[in-house]
C-alpha cells in the first residue's frame, strides 16, 4: 500500500512554494513524522513530515520544483519491514558490545525505548525553548501524562508521555533550543526498565573543507539559519546537497568537527550600553532571562517601528449613547445569550462598519503590492502573565454583538491561561487595543505587522462637554488610530476614526448602516 506526500497548508495569501531540501531519497526507510523534505515559500519555511512509517518509493517533486497547496511530492510504500529504526541504534549496539562486563545489560526484551520527540509547533514556528521538565530521570510515567513544557515565541506547549515507563534520559535539559525534530527524552517502557547511562557524545567528523568561496548555490534555510547563529559562513562548511548546497547536518558535523567561527572586524558598540552598576547595588539587582514571548514582542514591535511609516491620529468620543444602550439592555442580553454585554462589541462593530468605507485601513503591503482585504479578522490585544498577545476574532465583520462577546471572553481566557494555539493568533487584518483597563488616558498603540491600522481605546473619564451652548459633564473617551502612512493616507485615517465615533455617539446608526 502507498501512501501519498502531499504539501501541507502554507498559511493565508500562499498559494506555492519551491522545494528547497530532501531530506531523504528513494528506497530510504522513514518513521512516521519524520522529516522527509523542506520548502521555502516568500515568508516561511515548512517542514514536510512522513504521513506514515515505510520506505521513501518515488519523489515526485524534486529539489528546486515549484510546487502549489496539495501538490503530491512523493510516495511512500508502507510495510511491517519498512519502519525507520533510530539512527543512534547501531552505536549503542557496538558501545553494548564493548561495554565492561560488570555493567548493567539492556533489557531489550521487555523495555523498549521510546524517544520523546517536539510535538508539531505550528505554522512558520521552528524552535522551542524547554522552559520546564515535570519530571526527573527514574521517575515512573504513565502514558500521556505530562512530561515538560516547551515555550515558543508565541505559546506555550505541553509533552505528554508517548508510553508508560520509566524516564531514562533527558536529552534537552531546561533553558535548551530544540528545533522542531529534536529529540527530547528516552522512555524506558515497562516497570522494570532503568535510567540509561549519560548520552554518548558523537565522534567528531573529519574536518570539512572549506567551499569554493564564489559558488552560486542557496543553501537549506535551516543550514542559514545554524550558521548565522553559530557565526560560520557558508565557505567554512563543506555541503553534501545537490550542487554543494549545505545542509543542516553539514553544519552540525561542522560545528562537532571543532568548525569556529572567523574571527569578526571590531563590532560596533550597542546602541544603549548598561551604565555601570556599584557593587552594592549589583548584589540587589535580579537577571531573568527573557522568555521566548517577550523576546519576540520586543523584535516585532522594534520591526514595526523600523518598517513602517507610522502615524498617529486621535479625537474623543461622548460614550453616554452607549452607556445607556449597555446599562437597559444587559441584563436581558446576559439572559438570553449567556455573554455580558461590555463596550468591546460596540467597538469592534463600529471599526467593521469602519473598515468597510476606508478599506486601505484593512489592508496590508506584500512587496509592491497592496492587498485590500474584502474580511475582518480583528486581533484583540491582551495582556497576559506571559506578555502580550493578539488573539484573533475571525470574519467579526459577519457577527452580531452576542457572538462577539462569546469569542471575545473565550478567546480572553484561553489567552489568560497560556491555552492559545498558533491558529488563533494568526491572519488578523486589525487590531484594537484597550489600555483604559489598566487606566490608560491617551497613549499612541504600534501597528501589529503587516497590518497597517490599530486603534487604541481607553478610559472613559468624566469631562465637562459644551453642548448646545451649554457646559455639561459628559462620559468621553480619547480614541488613537496608528495607522502606516505608506498606504493610508491622513484623509482616510481621520474619516475611519471619525466614523467610528459617529457609530459610538449613535449606536442607531450601526443598525441603519449609516
Amino acid at each position: 500500500m502507498s501512501v501519498e506526500v502531499r504539501v501541507p497548508t502554507l498559511g493565508e495569501s500562499v498559494t506555492e512554494a519551491t522545494v528547497a531540501t530532501w531530506f531523504k531519497k528513494p528506497g530510504d526507510a522513514v518513521a512516521v513524522d519524520e522529516m522527509l523534505c523542506e520548502l521555502e515559500t516568500d515568508k516561511v519555511t515548512v517542514e514536510v513530515p512522513a504521513p506514515s512509517s515505510g520506505v521513501l518509493g518515488e519523489i515526485v517533486a524534486n529539489e528546486g520544483d515549484t510546487v502549489g497547496v496539495d501538490a503530491l511530492l512523493g510516495m511512500i510504500a508502507e510495510g511491517a519491514g519498512a519502519e525507520a529504526a533510530p539512527a543512534a541504534a547501531p552505536a549503542a549496539a557496538a558501545e553494548a558490545a564493548d561495554a565492561p562486563s560488570d555493567a548493567p545489560a539492556a533489557d531489550t526484551g521487555d523495555s523498549p525505548a521510546v524517544d520523546v520527540m517536539v510535538p508539531t509547533l505550528g505554522e512558520s514556528v521552528t524552535e522551542a525553548t524547554v522552559s520546564n521538565w515535570f519530571k526527573a530521570v527514574g521517575d515512573t510515567v504513565a502514558q500521556d501524562e505530562m512530561l515538560c513544557e516547551l515555550e515558543t515565541d508565541k505559546v506555550s506547549v505541553e509533552v505528554p508521555a508517548p508510553a508508560a515507563g520509566i524516564l531514562a534520559e533527558i536529552i534537552a535539559p531546561e533553558g535548551t533550543t530544540v528545533d522542531a525534530s529534536a529529540k527530547l527524552a528516552v522512555i524506558s517502557a515497562g516497570a522494570g526498565a532503568a535510567p540509561s547511562a549519560a548520552p554518548s557524545v558523537p565522534a567528531p567528523a573529519a574536518q570539512q573543507a572549506p567551499a569554493a568561496a564564489d559558488r552560486d548555490v542557496e543553501d537549506a534555510p535551516s543550514a542559514k539559519k545554524m550558521m548565522a547563529e553559530a557565526g560560520l559562513s557558508a565557505n567554512q562548511v563543506q555541503g553534501s546537497g545537490r550542487d554543494g548546497r549545505v545542509m543542516k547536518e553539514d553544519v552540525q558535523n561542522a560545528l562537532a568537527a571543532g568548525v569556529t567561527a572567523a574571527p569578526a572586524p571590531a563590532a560596533a558598540p550597542a546602541a544603549v550600553p548598561r551604565a555601570p552598576v556599584a557593587a552594592e547595588d549589583a548584589a540587589r539587582e535580579e537577571r531573568v532571562k527573557m522568555t521566548r514571548l517577550r523576546q519576540t514582542i520586543a523584535k516585532r514591535l522594534k520591526d514595526a517601528q523600523n518598517t513602517a511609516a507610522i502615524l498617529t491620529t486621535y479625537n474623543e468620543v461622548d460614550m453616554t449613547e452607549c452607556m445607556a444602550l449597555r446599562k437597559q439592555y444587559k441584563d436581558a442580553f446576559e439572559k438570553k445569550h449567556g455573554a455580558r454585554l461590555g463596550f468591546m462589541s460596540f467597538f469592534t462593530k463600529a471599526c467593521c462598519h469602519a473598515l468597510k468605507e476606508v478599506p486601505e485601513v484593512n489592508a496590508e503591503i506584500d512587496g509592491t503590492d497592496i492587498v485590500y482585504k474584502n474580511f475582518v479578522h480583528m486581533g484583540i490585544a491582551a495582556g497576559t502573565p506571559q506578555g502580550l498577545v493578539v488573539p484573533v476574532i475571525r470574519d467579526a465583520d459577519k457577527m452580531s454583538f452576542a457572538e462577539i462577546e462569546k469569542a471575545i471572553a473565550e478567546k480572553g481566557k484561553r489567552a489568560r491561561d497560556g491555552k492559545l494555539s498558533m491558529a488563533e493568533m494568526q491572519g488578523g487584518t486589525f487590531t484594537i487595543s484597550n489600555g483604559g483597563v489598566y487606566g490608560s488616558l491617551m497613549s499612541s498603540p504600534i501597528l501589529n505587522p503587516p497590518q497597517s491600522g490599530i486603534l487604541g481605546m481607553h478610559k472613559i473619564q468624566d469631562r465637562p462637554m459644551v453642548i448646545n451652548g451649554e457646559i455639561k459633564i459628559r462620559p468621553m473617551m480619547y480614541l488613537a488610530l496608528s495607522y502606516d502612512h505608506r498606504i493610508v493616507d491622513g484623509k482616510g485615517a481621520v474619516t475611519f476614526l471619525v466614523r467610528v465615533k459617529e457609530a459610538l455617539e449613535d449606536p442607531r446608526r450601526l443598525l441603519m448602516d449609516l
